[in-house]
């Protein structure tokens, strides 16, 4: 029997988290290489540490972008971060590219030829899931650790809030009744600031937002609401530590409420199904809750390196299903074409629309006018309510 009264607990990290900083860098470049060629193959890496930038990885596509090109796309994304610090600045950091041709191997084995559709970029299982917590269908303890330090860093590029710094942690520990959230029990943030302020005045910057975000009456005891525990903040970024892309994938999907097939995002076009039929099984599970049929719902999915259709698709209702779970798989197996090519093509992935994911969660966002967040959308809840009519 699930429990009905619990306390949990998700983390967010800002753009400006060393991480973040090398997942923002990756997506640039696939971008970059999509709105060149809508075909290319990219899988590029970021490493960042003080004043150091490393670019690895194999991509296939147009010749125009050189390292040289690589190089600005670096700076340019950690010039938009806010960077310009003396142990990591957008203009001096030294930046080392060691991005090659994809190999011939990889590429015979996933490229659609003759009667062969487009295989899978690798093997693995990926795994989506929508619930009732929020209005976007999201965990609420992951929802609301973003928002915090999206309107932070909002208020930082504005201008509005000159003393906070790129670098930023968040962690929301909500109380579930009935299973479901009903206030924050404690909520931590970390920020990295401006060398003139103490610790207190940091505490009181961070405050409204924390206020603004969650809703009414769900603040957490003032002994339970932690700002910089360790009580100064001021280097921080890859000044302070050592940044990798893809590793910061819980917080990039449901902060701990759901599982994760173990694939990064970000770096990776979308013929990679780690980061497409995530976001696939993202859609599916999030037009099922939308659509009535259960109040939960996990999906996973299963690939074969260039085999073209899934191996398996799962779908778990948590017990609030009201449609039995074999069928709803059947049915959502007719609806979308699960194989790589089909969810590029459904959700239009091939665009430049990746930097934007690189912060803040990849779900849970609004769909946009130019297809970012397509994935987002809840256009099969006719179709699905119709099928169980």
């Amino acid at each position: 029997m699930a429990r009905s009264e619990y306390l949990f607990t998700s983390e967010s990290v800002s753009e400006g988290h060393p991480d973040k900083v090398c997942d923002r860098i990756s997506d640039a470049i696939v971008d970059a290489y999509l709105a060149a060629q809508p075909d290319s193959r990219v899988a590029v890496e970021t490493m960042v540490t003080t004043n150091r930038i490393v670019l690895a990885g194999e991509v296939r596509g147009p010749s125009t972008i050189t390292h040289s090109h690589l190089e600005e796309i670096a700076r340019s994304a950690v010039r938009q971060i806010g960077y310009q610090q003396k142990g990591f600045h957008w203009r001096d950091a030294a930046v080392e590219v060691y991005v090659h041709q994809q190999s011939a191997d990889i590429a015979m084995g996933v490229d659609a030829a003759g009667n062969k559709d487009e295989g899978a970029g690798d093997q693995g299982i990926m795994f989506g899931y929508a619930c009732r917590d929020t209005p976007a269908l999201m965990p609420a303890p992951i929802y609301y650790a973003h928002n915090i330090l999206k309107a932070m860093a909002e208020a930082r590029h504005s201008g509005a809030q000159p003393g906070l710094e790129p670098d930023a942690k968040s962690q929301v520990t909500l109380r579930y009744e009935n299973g479901r959230p009903v206030g924050a029990a404690s909520v931590v943030v970390s920020t990295q600031h401006a060398e003139n302020l103490s610790t207190d005045e940091v505490r009181e910057i961070v405050r409204p937002y924390v206020l603004d975000v969650l809703p009414e009456g769900w603040m957490c005891p003032e002994d339970e609401f932690y700002v910089n525990p360790t009580g100064r903040f001021v280097i921080g970024g890859p000044d302070g530590d050592c940044g990798l892309t893809g590793r910061k994938i819980i917080v990039d999907t449901y902060g701990g409420a759901a599982p994760h097939g173990g694939g990064a995002f970000s770096g990776k076009d979308p013929t990679k199904v780690d980061r497409s039929a995530a976001y696939a099984c993202r859609y599916l599970a999030k037009n099922v809750v939308a659509a009535n049929l259960a109040s939960r719902c996990t999906i996973q999915i299963s690939y074969a390196i260039g085999v073209s259709k899934p191996l398996s698709l799962y779908v778990d209702l948590h017990g609030t299903g009201e449609v039995d779970e074999a069928k709803l798989e059947s049915v959502l197996s007719e609806t979308v074409n699960l194989s790589p090519r089909g969810i590029r093509e459904h959700l239009k992935l091939s665009r430049p629309i990746y930097a934007r994911t690189a912060a803040y969660g990849h779900f849970g966002r609004e769909p946009e006018a130019d297809g970012g967040f397509s994935w987002e959308k809840t256009d099969l809840v006719d179709t699905l309510k119709s099928a169980f009519a």
